[in-house]
C-alpha cells in the first residue's frame, strides 16, 4: 500500500522557504518541543483539532456545537459561553463537532495526501515557480514522514523539480542522509549551540543535529546548506553562542547562516490548542541586536542573511 504523509497546510507562492516562488508542504509531527514554535498544531503526528474561542459565536445564542461531541466535552455556561475540556479534545479522533460549527470555531487542522495527490498538486503550481523556484518541505518536521517523503522526492526527482527541506536534523542519521540524497536546498535549524539551552528550550539535545549535519557535509552531498537560528532574546543571543556555531562552521566548511528575529506569529495557535505560550511577554530582539550578531559572523568570513533579507 502506498504511503500517505499527514499534512497540515499547503502553500502556493512562497517567497521565503527557499530560492524563488515554491510550494510549500507542512508536515504534522515533530520530535522537538520549541517553547516560542510558531506551527504548535505540527507537534501531534496525527489529526487533531484546534479551537478559536475567540471567534465563538455563544453571545448570539449560537449553540450548533452542544451535542456534536459524543464525549461531552463541550459545555455552555449559564451565561452561555462556550467551553473546551481540553484533555478530552487532544485524544479525539472522531472530530464530529468540526462540521456542525457555522463559524468555523472548530478546525480539524491535518489533513492525509497520497503521493499522488501531491504530485498534482505540485503540477498545478509548476508553472508559477519560474526558474529557481519549486517545492520546500517544512513543518512540523518532515523527516518524521521520511517514507512518504522518500516516495515523493523521488517522483520530484523524476520530473526535475527543485526540492528543498526546512529541518531539525533531528532524526537518525541513516534516515536524515538517505532523505539528503534527494535534496538540492537545506535550512537546518541550530537553535543553540549548549546541549543543555538546547534541551531546555526544544526539550532534546542537540547532538543528534549537530552530529548530522557534520556527516552531511562528509557525504559528498551537493546541495546549498543554509544554517538557520531563530533568535530570542535570553536564549540564545550571546556572543559566546554566537561564536560556538562560528567555530563548528568554520570546522565543517560551513559558510552561509540565516539569522531569523523572534516573533510571535504563532501566539494565536498555542490559544487555539490550548496551550501556555512561553514567550508572550518576552524574547523580542531589537534591530541593533541583529545587526551585532551580524556583524560577529560576517568578521569571521560567513555570510550572515537577517530574516528573508537574502540573496535567494
Amino acid at each position: 500500500m502506498s504511503e500517505k504523509g499527514l499534512i497540515f497546510d499547503i502553500q502556493s507562492f512562497s517567497v521565503h522557504d527557499g530560492p524563488g516562488c515554491r510550494t510549500s508542504i507542512f508536515f504534522t509531527g515533530c520530535p522537538l518541543r520549541c517553547e516560542w514554535c510558531a506551527n504548535p498544531e505540527s507537534w501531534i503526528k496525527k489529526k487533531h483539532i484546534m479551537i478559536a474561542e475567540n471567534v465563538c459565536k455563544w453571545e448570539n445564542g449560537c449553540r450548533a456545537c452542544r451535542n456534536a461531541c459524543p464525549y461531552g466535552s463541550i459545555k455552555f455556561a449559564d451565561n452561555g459561553k462556550q467551553s473546551i475540556t481540553w484533555d478530552i479534545c487532544k485524544e479525539c479522533e472522531t472530530f464530529d463537532c468540526v462540521d456542525t460549527c457555522p463559524n468555523n470555531v472548530l478546525k480539524q487542522c491535518v489533513k492525509e495526501y497520497t503521493v499522488d495527490e501531491i504530485m498534482t498538486i505540485l503540477r498545478r503550481d509548476f508553472n508559477n515557480w519560474g526558474a529557481k523556484g519549486g517545492v520546500t518541505f517544512t513543518g512540523g518536521e518532515p523527516l518524521m514522514h521520511h517514507e512518504f517523503l522518500i516516495e515523493v522526492l523521488k517522483k520530484c526527482h523524476e520530473r526535475q523539480i527543485h526540492k528543498a527541506i526546512e529541518t531539525s536534523a533531528y532524526a537518525k542519521q541513516e534516515v536524515f542522509l538517505k532523505i539528503m540524497k534527494y535534496i538540492d536546498f537545506a535550512f537546518i535549524d541550530v537553535k543553540n549551540m549548549d546541549r543543555e539551552k538546547h534541551k531546555q528550550g526544544t526539550g532534546v539535545y542537540n547532538h543528534l543535529i549537530l552530529s548530522n549535519i557534520e556527516a552531511l557535509k562528509k557525504s559528498g552531498w551537493q546541495g546549498r546548506l543554509v544554517l538557520r537560528q531563530p533568535t530570542i532574546a535570553g536564549y540564545n543571543d550571546s556572543d559566546e553562542n554566537a561564536y560556538k556555531l562560528i567555530e563548528f562552521m568554520n570546522k565543517n566548511s560551513l559558510y552561509e547562516v540565516n539569522l531569523l528575529k523572534f516573533h510571535r506569529l504563532g501566539l494565536t495557535k498555542w490559544n487555539q490548542l490550548g496551550k501556555d505560550y512561553e514567550y508572550s511577554n518576552h524574547g523580542d530582539m531589537t534591530e541593533e541586536k541583529m545587526q551585532h550578531l551580524q556583524e560577529l559572523y560576517l568578521n569571521n568570513n560567513i555570510a550572515c542573511y537577517i530574516g528573508d533579507n537574502t540573496p535567494f
